[in-house]
């Protein structure tokens, strides 16, 4: 019988379960990963640091609804990936990290890059352990899988020392899991649906509060059926930005707090009662409340609830819309958060249209909001910039957002591109950063180049961590801001350098045909846009978010 080797299993179990691609920064721990890869028609993405390879995997499973891999090798290699695979671990993101670890018959001798690999990814991931055994490497794989599914979704790490990975083996030996995990949705109590549909048939002043999971569990077409047969005002954060088309008479923004705190039922589908809700305290103290949760720990968190639905956010959706009648008239609710929507907007608007200098970031996020095509997938990574502008910048269509999520993780901009470039080079990809943002994994854009992987990427270039000014400036006044200056760094031409396409714009008038041009390119490009640093969002301003 024909002999296998521990890297060639990795690669015949991926291909066997569809994966197209891995991201990974190579190592001598995992190299035999690499020699079975292209044998089964994987792709090699391969970055300039172990962060960009997990945060990579993270943005393929948000994009494509499939885990992502990573690969990474021992030690610093592993380590260098928790920021990715924590990141992943808070927004509830299912993916894989594999990691290299020292011959299992050097353990504790002091082996080149020997860490105790499994002890540190064990609180940030759902399942973490070592493959001690090379023909139960496709087993181990499947069990890693099924754990990143369960319940809460998250990530996984898996550990396989060289020598396992090395070894080779008798194909007969090996049994490869076919089947490892279930396909079916968790459903909702019924009795937990009667009564939020009683609910839901009296209130006046409904609102919808719709997050990530509802597209984790692809349930976009179920929040459409009863938003559209309740006629009740919804916001969306998170993944599930784009879930609702922008032009819908139901879809509300602006008028988001003033709704929460009004309201007399909320629907929570899908999000927690973290700080972006003020860990619950943003709705109204009387008002009832339905949510819904993959998590069951997550449930009544924070913020005792009315009705608690522990489900798959499509099936809770959908038996919601199948149990409850058309209830009140709500017009009357409707014209008022939109006469809300109106007033916030008008104060908005002059900074929109503004030709002022240094250009405003309303006025960027305008543009490219105006610029984005109905496919565009958008990636925001930054700070204030991205906050200011997440009203503004509107995706057409579910699964063309990506942020980093509860985590705040800066420098996901260049990872979720590659991610997206991979999956679906079809699409166009557009990324808004911070300069702060940027400087961490802008060095990735060597990555897309080399693969030929197009992004239209925008730094806002403010010349400061300005949230953080912000904050120091509040409390020390003038001068009293160590540590959150940066320079005003030419970042497109640090772009160009590589080989990339760089824009260098400081007027407003400069800012679409900058992007005109990137476009046209084809290439991975920087628009680096001078914007003022002395604009911030209304949660920098109240010192909301560090609540």
């Amino acid at each position: 019988m024909a002999k296998v080797s521990g890297g060639r299993l990795v690669a015949r179990f991926l291909k066997a379960r569809g994966t197209h691609a891995i991201f990974t920064l190579c190592g001598g721990h995992v190299m035999d990963i690499y020699s079975g890869c292209p044998e089964e028609g994987i792709r090699i993405i391969d970055v300039r640091h172990e962060q960009a390879a997990a945060h990579a995997a993270d943005g393929w499973t948000r994009l494509t609804g499939s885990a992502g891999i990573a690969v990474v090798t021992a030690g610093p290699g592993v380590t260098d990936a928790v920021t990715g695979v924590a990141n992943a671990f808070r927004a509830q993101v299912p993916m894989l990290l594999i990691g290299g670890q020292a011959p299992v018959g050097n353990l504790l001798k002091g082996a080149l890059q020997e860490l105790s690999n499994v002890e540190i990814m064990k609180p940030i991931t759902k399942f973490s352990a070592t493959v001690f055994e090379t023909r139960r490497i496709p087993e181990y794989m499947a069990m890693a899988l099924r754990e990143a599914y369960n319940g809460r979704p998250g990530p996984s790490f898996l550990e396989i020392p060289s020598d396992v990975m090395e070894k080779e083996v008798e194909e007969s030996e090996v049994a490869f899991p076919s089947r490892y995990r279930a396909r079916g949705r968790t459903r909702p109590d019924p009795g937990d649906i009667e009564t939020a549909a009683r609910l839901i048939e009296k209130a006046r002043r409904p609102a919808i509060l719709a997050g990530t999971q509802v597209w984790l569990c692809r349930a976009v077409e179920r929040l459409n059926e009863l938003v559209q047969k309740l006629k009740i005002p919804t916001y969306l954060n998170g993944a599930a930005r784009g879930a609702l088309a922008p032009e819908s008479e139901f879809l509300f923004a602006r008028s988001r707090s003033y709704a929460l705190s009004r309201a007399d039922l909320v629907i929570v589908a899908g999000t927690p009662f973290d700080f972006r809700l003020g860990y619950g305290d943003r709705i109204g103290k009387e008002a009832k409340i339905i949510q819904l949760d993959l998590d069951y720990s997550e449930l009544c968190h924070n913020r005792s609830v009315d009705v608690a639905i522990n489900s798959d956010i499509g099936s809770a959706l959908g038996e919601l819309c199948r149990a409850t009648g058309p209830g009140l008239d709500r017009e009357v609710w409707r014209r008022e958060l939109g006469a809300r929507e109106e007033e916030i907007f008008e104060k908005e608007k002059p900074f929109l249209t503004s030709d002022q200098i240094p250009i405003h970031p309303l006025r960027l996020a305008a543009e490219i909001n105006a610029f984005l095509s109905e496919d565009s997938i958008f990636i925001a990574d930054g700070g204030d910039v991205v906050t200011i502008s997440a009203n503004v910048i509107k995706t057409r269509k579910p699964g063309k957002w990506l942020d980093p999520g509860p985590l705040g993780t800066l420098g996901v901009g260049v990872p979720f591109a590659m991610a997206a470039g991979t999956a679906f080079p079809e699409c166009e990809v557009v990324a808004l950063f911070g300069d702060g943002a940027f400087g961490l994994n802008g060095f990735d854009y060597d990555t897309l180049i080399r693969f030929g992987l197009p992004l239209i990427g925008i730094v806002a270039n403010n010349a400061a961590w300005n949230q953080v000014r912000y904050l120091q400036l509040a409390r020390h006044g003038a001068g009293g801001n160590p540590a959150s200056d940066l320079s005003a760094l030419r970042y497109d031409r640090i772009i160009e350098a590589m080989g990339g396409h760089g824009e260098y714009v400081i007027r407003p008038s400069e800012i679409r045909p900058a992007l005109e041009r990137a476009r046209a390119s084809g290439r991975p490009s920087c628009v680096n846009v001078m914007v003022d640093r002395d604009v911030f969002s209304s949660s920098t301003k109240s010192m909301s978010i560090y609540g």
